[in-house]
């Protein structure tokens, strides 16, 4: 099974350092790992290193990948939309990006059943320019997933959702990684869903990575007071989940 983990990896705009000395330990194929942090953290440009869309310093080890290069998949946070296409235009041309023009019959059965599992069949022949923000977000994980990535880093995927979407996609992300072996990596703000969903988390602010670990030992008062300077407590609700409650901003 696929495996990443970062060793004092950095990236850099011009001569401007975002982020640096990032190392983890390894995230196992199967898992979900949040990336979480303040805005302007440097978790996006991170996101572009590990995707080898940016260079810089250190090292991204992918160990037991079976696909090369094809193995790491980006889906940024603007996802766009070219009103041209419909959405299931763009999700085949997607698939078939980096090979020839023949479809099988397979993939356009793989096709239809990222569709069905995002429950956006029914927009299949809408074009992307009639869409809302939370609809092209659902088509853009339908065309990272049609990839078959191995590593899928996912920016802030549930951002333009609404609160059942943002509930429904990530349960969603949990099962496919478990089921494709798959290491995913989410940026998420919402820390109650990394706590719920996630099995590891990684902290960034200002552009070094301030903690890494199994979520429940990540997610801790201490780290809240830290790095995002708020009064909270973790505690566990009647079905004994973990759940952030915040309140106050810290002195």
């Amino acid at each position: 099974m696929v495996a990443l983990a970062l060793q004092d990896v950095g990236a850099a705009y011009g001569k401007r350092p975002i982020v640096s000395g990032i190392t983890t330990e390894l995230l196992q194929g199967g898992s979900l790992t949040a990336l979480i942090g303040p805005n302007a953290a440097g978790k996006s440009t991170l996101f572009k290193r590990i995707a080898g869309l940016l260079s810089g310093p250190g090292t991204v080890h992918l160990t037991n990948a079976t696909s090369g290069k094809d193995a790491i998949r980006y889906m940024p946070q603007d996802t766009g939309g070219n009103a041209v296409l419909t959405v299931y235009e763009s999700v085949l041309l997607a698939a078939k990006q980096g090979s020839g023009w023949r479809v099988s019959d397979q993939e356009l059965a793989g096709i239809d059943e990222i569709l069905a599992a995002l429950d956006i069949k029914a927009l299949a022949f809408r074009e992307l320019g009639e869409l809302s923000g939370g609809q092209r977000q659902l088509v853009a994980i339908a065309q990272a997933l049609v990839r078959k990535p191995e590593v899928l880093l996912m920016d802030e995927p549930t951002s333009a959702l609404d609160l059942y979407r943002q509930i429904e996609v990530l349960a969603f992300m949990q099962r496919r990684a478990r089921s494709a072996g798959m290491a995913v990596l989410i940026a998420l703000h919402d820390l109650n869903h990394a706590l719920r969903y996630c099995d590891h988390t990684i902290v960034v602010a200002d552009g070094r990575m301030q903690a890494s670990g199994p979520t429940a030992e990540v997610i801790t008062p201490q780290m809240l007071r830290e790095i995002y300077r708020v009064e909270a407590r973790v505690e566990r609700c009647s079905r004994g989940r973990p759940v952030l409650i915040v309140d106050s901003t810290a002195a």
